[in-house]
């Protein structure tokens, strides 16, 4: 079978590009489109392949500010044009890469990683008052363009998948889709052996987004005291870092290695934000850390109370009582591992083959 893979962009490697990576090992020569990429900034086993990107990625700056071209990004998925025969297009879309036009007589599956927040639900948290003005009035411009043209390219899609039960509602509130839910992964090689020694301080590992509430987790360790450690970059880091107290540090990118180090020793992995589906907090577990998460999205499908302290409203001081609560309880290491084990890349790779059989046969 001829494979051709899609994935928004390759800018660096977070759940999204693990997922990718997936569909990589599976079709290893399956070319890629993308509509930027920055070489190097993923995974040999993605690199390893030809890639072709839009003509945003000639754009000076772009690799570092693509986000403030999303107006030009349904040209540039329009631009795109597969020249390979293709039985399936198989694409990885939480932006409009799913609007690649498929080669005649091929079939579309689109894994969607989540309607886009930000022309949706969330709308207000990307561009709301604390957006930048000409952050405000680009998107007010352009929202109805956007939504209309993301409703449109749906027609190109032969089979969605939604990566969560959470992102099927989603899926069919806006785009009237009702989809199957194959969960993602974590990868459970990654995190043996593990001593079970922890040290006195907690984790966050996130992209610095609005939707992923950094801000909250600062203000109650601000509060607190506690030490926080944050791996991770993004568009709010400054004001991010102008708002943390000396007791919270920020770690940047780090190695795999460096990353599976912190999630191994921290007493507890920090999730205030509202996510699709959330694979750290399953990486967390399989390090053997329990998480402490706002209850409510994809992790409701992934935690439990016997893995997790959850927090039910998304303020400063309901974080700082879940931390209290937790700092009082005892977790089974056995338990943590055991749930993240439910969520192995083997039993994700065989969801896929089992949907592409579908679609294709």
């Amino acid at each position: 079978m001829k494979v051709v893979l899609l994935h928004d962009w390759l800018t660096g490697f977070r759940g999204g590009e693990r997922v990718l990576e997936a569909f990589c090992e599976m079709f290893p020569d399956a070319p890629l489109y993308t509509l930027i990429h920055r070489p190097g900034s993923t995974s040999r086993i993605i690199e390893d392949r030809k890639i072709t990107a839009s003509f945003l990625n000639h754009i000076p700056g772009i690799h570092k500010h693509y986000r403030k071209f999303l107006p030009l990004f349904p040209k540039a998925a329009e631009s795109l044009k597969i020249v390979e025969d293709a039985d399936l297009v198989l694409s990885s879309s939480h932006c409009v890469i799913k609007g690649v036009q498929k080669p005649a007589g091929a079939k579309h599956i689109s894994y969607i990683h989540s309607p886009m927040r930000y022309l949706y639900d969330q709308y207000e948290s990307y561009f709301g008052k604390g957006a930048p003005f000409y952050q405000r009035m680009g998107a007010k411009v352009f929202k109805n363009y956007l939504v209309n043209w993301d409703l449109a390219s749906n027609k190109n899609i032969d089979y969605a998948i939604g990566n969560s039960e959470f992102v099927r509602q989603r899926i069919k509130k806006y785009y009237a889709i009702d989809c199957s839910v194959i969960h993602p992964f974590v990868d459970l090689k990654d995190f043996t052996p593990m001593p079970s020694q922890k040290e006195d301080f907690y984790l966050m590992v996130s992209a610095f987004a609005p939707n992923k509430r950094v801000d909250l987790a600062i203000q109650a360790f601000n509060k607190m005291g506690k030490t926080l450690k944050i791996i991770g970059s993004g568009q709010q880091e400054t004001r991010l870092r102008e708002m943390a107290n000396k007791n919270i540090h920020f770690l940047g990118n780090l190695s795999r290695q460096e990353v599976i180090h912190d999630f191994i020793h921290a007493k507890a992995f920090i999730f205030p934000g509202v996510e699709d589906f959330g694979i750290t907090p399953l990486e967390s577990l399989a390090a053997g850390t329990p998480v402490i998460a706002y209850k409510i999205g994809g992790v409701l499908e992934t935690l439990d109370d016997s893995v997790a302290q959850f927090f039910t409203q998304p303020d400063v001081q309901s974080l700082i009582t879940a931390v209290e609560t937790f700092e009082g309880r005892e977790f089974n290491r056995e338990d943590l591992l055991a749930r993240a084990q439910k969520f192995s890349k083997e039993k994700f790779k065989e969801n896929i083959q089992n949907a592409i059989a579908k679609v294709v046969e």
